[in-house]
Formats: C-alpha cells, sequence, structure tokens
C-alpha cells in the first residue's frame, strides 16, 4: 500500500527483494502451523519538501496473535525499506529466543530438582 507517492513496479520489486529475510523467517513459522499476517505501506510524508526525513515505511505483522510493529523514516524510501526490515527482523528474532530462553531454564530447573540437586520446585518456585 501506498500513501502520497506512486507505487511503481521498482518499489513493489525492491520492497519484495528486501523482505526476503523476513520472508525466510516467517514461512519457517507457517510451516509449523502459524497463522502470519503482513501488511506493509510506504509513503511519502510531505509533498513540498525537497529535503529531509520524507519517506516513511511501516509494516505490521501479526503472528499468532502477537503483533510485531515497525516503522521508519528516512531521507531515501530505499534507506526506509532496509532499515524498517532489520528492526523487524531483530524484534521478530527476539521474541523467538526469549520463548527458547525460557524453555531451555523450566528444562533446567527439571532436571536439577529430578537429580535432586535443587530443592526448589520448578513449578511453584518454592522450596
Amino acid at each position: 500500500m501506498s500513501r502520497n507517492i506512486e507505487l511503481t513496479e521498482d518499489i513493489k520489486a525492491y520492497v519484495s527483494k528486501r523482505v526476503t529475510n523476513l520472508e525466510k523467517l516467517l514461512t519457517r513459522i507457517e510451516g509449523s502451523g502459524g497463522k502470519v499476517m503482513a501488511n506493509f505501506e510506504v509513503s511519502r510524508s510531505t509533498n513540498h519538501h525537497k529535503s529531509g526525513e520524507v519517506f516513511h515505511a511501516d509494516c505490521l505483522i501479526k503472528i499468532d496473535g502477537k503483533e510485531f510493529y515497525g516503522s521508519a523514516d528516512k531521507e531515501d524510501l530505499y534507506q526506509a525499506v532496509d532499515a524498517l526490515k532489520d528492526s523487524l527482523y531483530n524484534e521478530i528474532n527476539k521474541n523467538k529466543d526469549r520463548a527458547q530462553t525460557l524453555l531451555y531454564r523450566g528444562a533446567r530447573s527439571i532436571k536439577k530438582m529430578m537429580k535432586g540437586l535443587s530443592k526448589k520446585n520448578p513449578f511453584t518456585s518454592k522450596y
């Protein structure tokens, strides 16, 4: 989607080419049974300025009820798309890593409890 700018085939091709990292990440999520919806928007914030931050890129990605939003304002449309892609990729990976860390931490505490090294119950967090 675009606002205050004509969406040409070159812009569409650049956006689809630059979000391949996101696409790889999202297809893995879809392959494991998750639902993914992405809304991408590029716009020009003003029509009369010739310099300054005038291009804006937004993206909202919904993955199984979780929302990831990113936006970027740059002097060049292509730089805005690149900055947006990087910030969204980092945000989605951070969420994935956080979930894995919690899983591993819980598994380690259960293993310690089973070995008798810790008397702390991982389910109630009491000794």
